[in-house]
């Protein structure tokens, strides 16, 4: 087995595991730090580099990175850093970044492109390219940017104040915006002088449910997210008493949660699969649970019962989740039950949506797939007309606000190389910095030590309170004080600890030392398998990498197990002859405005 190469940015990148698990590939440690020493508005701006939206995803967030954090590893209770609400906690306190902001230069590049649809990708691509003297012309057929974070995420989750201040943003970088404007054709988009054209429509169709009733109850039954949009723009303010919600993503708790500031008293979430399986993520639920909706798993519906031209109730069929040999679900119903009536005076059905595309031609060279879908290239965000692209969900259906930010990122590189014509195709690098974080014997420039503390409960507003007002922000965000103890949680995972195998005696006072025994040291091995059954303590996740160095003079090599080290720093602050370092990982994924570089990969910050 070959020693481990630090010097790949792919390697440390992947031991920062909130940072790989995020998308957009946010440093979270680095920001996290920089809320640790008061320094919001350069924690704020380490976010706004990579994820474009600080104070919306800091509310909003599907949080790809917690589950991903090695805090959540530790053991029995522990649970993951806060990463999220730190972020909301850098954008609530960042005061006036306006003089940290970029800004356009004060005259165009020559170069013009269009982008239709204004949410979070396409909004990112004007970010990346507006900085760079492209001239961005913005469609819409919403009254204001946002796209889908303004129409379907609810106030009392995003107040509008914080969505308008992040969009205005980027539009006060210069470009210019079309709204109200629907776009009917992309072949006379092309027809016009633009260089690029990029796609960042959502996926703006709820699925329907067509079972017997549908029809005939149409008048109270709703897609979800038309509700919501419906709501958001004002045209709905009221809704039933009783309310069924189908479906089990965000979605839907979105539409329950909505439903009873609305006046339903006696909401309730219904959906197919096991409670476990929904699709919305945990908080989601233990919210919408918190305001009284009880969510009512294994219940496929069957018909929406109408008396008399009114609907009065859905019927359900109960299932049972039954597991194959190769894990494949099926849901099976309960024989000798009898169907289950729920009475309601409205549905809302959000059991997913669709990309629509009824405005592309079909002769513009844009291969579609079987399920109507544009072929996109991952990498590039092409596709076969080569002056379009896509992202977020138009690109590869439904996914998050922090997936819609990377592709855009990505699109705005193929923008921006097609235009100066560049083979799209060779994407410039990240660039890394690393230095040591040594200040002394003992010393580290970074908080070192492993706080006790279990994760921190963001407060929220009085329920009573924000059930009557649908604006009323239900999460308040952490206090100062509160925010920095959620930043001691952090184990810095950024701060790698970096072998010097020439400077070792092997006098084995890193292992004594270690609290959870990941360094090894051994003979060495023809494969990693075989490695792996040497190692102190056993290296149950063999996704994470193990850190192999040799030279030592003794012949044996050194094998650290990543999965478990804490990055505590004890094995350098006890080694006798500086062997090991802490030393400072800043990985940066490059952007539109980087030109292509080789990465930087041994900068002291010292």
């Amino acid at each position: 087995m070959r020693p481990t190469n630090i010097e790949d940015p792919e390697y440390f990148h992947r031991v920062v595991d909130c940072q790989y698990a995020c998308p957009a590939h946010t440093p979270v440690p680095e920001y996290i730090r920089l809320i640790a020493q008061q320094r919001y508005a350069e924690a704020y701006m380490v976010n706004w580099e990579s994820n474009v939206f600080p104070g919306i995803l800091g509310r909003t967030c599907d949080r790809p990175c917690e589950p991903a954090c090695r805090r959540g590893r530790l053991g029995d209770g522990e649970e993951a850093v806060a990463i999220c609400r730190l972020k909301r906690v850098a954008a609530d306190l960042k005061g006036d970044v306006g003089r940290m902001l970029p800004s356009a230069p004060g005259e165009f590049n020559g170069r013009k492109i269009a982008l239709i649809g204004a949410g979070p990708a396409s909004l990112t691509v004007a970010r990346d390219l507006a900085i760079l003297g492209y001239e961005l012309h913005l469609f819409d057929d919403q009254k204001k940017g946002g796209g889908m974070m303004r129409s379907q995420i609810p106030a009392f989750r995003l107040p509008e104040r914080v969505l308008m201040e992040e969009v205005d943003q980027i539009l006060n970088l210069g470009v210019v915006t079309h709204f109200n404007r629907r776009i009917d054709s992309l072949a006379e988009v092309l027809s016009q002088d633009y260089d690029a054209v990029f796609v960042g429509t959502g996926a703006p169709r709820g699925r329907d449910l067509e079972i017997p009733g549908r029809s005939e109850g149409a008048a109270n039954i709703q897609i979800g997210i038309d509700f919501l949009a419906s709501v958001a723009f004002g045209h709905t303010s009221r809704i039933g008493r009783r309310v069924v919600v189908l479906g089990g993503g965000n979605t839907a708790m979105d539409c329950c949660r909505t439903s009873r500031r609305l006046g339903g008293e006696d909401v309730k979430v219904v959906v197919r699969s096991p409670f476990s399986n929904m699709k919305a993520s945990p908080w989601e639920k233990e919210d919408a649970m918190e305001e009284d909706i009880p969510i009512l798993d294994n219940h496929v519906p069957k018909e929406f019962i109408v008396e008399d031209g009114v609907l009065k109730a859905v019927t359900f069929t109960r299932i049972e989740a039954v597991y194959a040999e190769d894990g494949r679900r099926s849901l099976v119903p309960i024989e000798g039950l009898d169907p289950v009536r729920i009475d309601c005076d409205d549905v809302l059905i959000a059991i997913g949506q669709d990309n629509s595309f009824p405005w592309i031609e079909r002769d513009l060279g844009i291969e579609f797939d079987e399920w109507d879908m544009p072929v996109v290239d991952r990498a590039t965000f092409g596709c076969g007309h080569e002056r379009v692209f896509f992202g977020g969900d138009s690109a590869f259906g439904p996914e998050n606000i922090i997936t819609a930010v990377a592709h855009g990122h990505q699109a705005a590189i193929s923008i921006d190389l097609l235009c100066r014509d560049r083979d799209v195709r060779a994407r410039p690098l990240p660039t890394v910095q690393q230095g040591s974080q040594r200040m002394g014997i003992h010393q580290w420039s970074y908080d070192s030590p492993v706080s006790d503390d279990i994760r921190h409960v963001v407060p929220k507003a009085d329920k009573d309170r924000s059930l009557e007002d649908r604006t009323v922000e239900v999460e308040l965000g952490f206090a100062a004080e509160i925010g920095y103890a959620e930043t001691q949680r952090c184990l810095n995972c950024d701060v790698q600890t970096v072998f010097d195998a020439p400077r070792c005696i092997e006098c084995d006072a890193c292992v004594d030392v270690c609290p959870t025994d990941c360094i090894t040291f051994t003979e060495p091995a023809q494969s990693e398998e075989e490695l792996r059954t040497r190692l102190t303590a056993p290296a149950l996740e063999p996704t994470q990498p193990l850190y192999l160095a040799d030279g030592l003079k003794t012949g044996r090599v050194m094998v650290k197990d990543e999965n478990l080290c804490l990055h505590c720093g004890l094995c350098a602050e006890r080694c006798p002859t500086y062997a090991w370092d802490m030393q400072k990982f800043l990985y940066h994924v490059t952007q539109a405005r980087e030109e292509p570089t080789e990465p930087i990969k041994w900068v002291s910050v010292l």
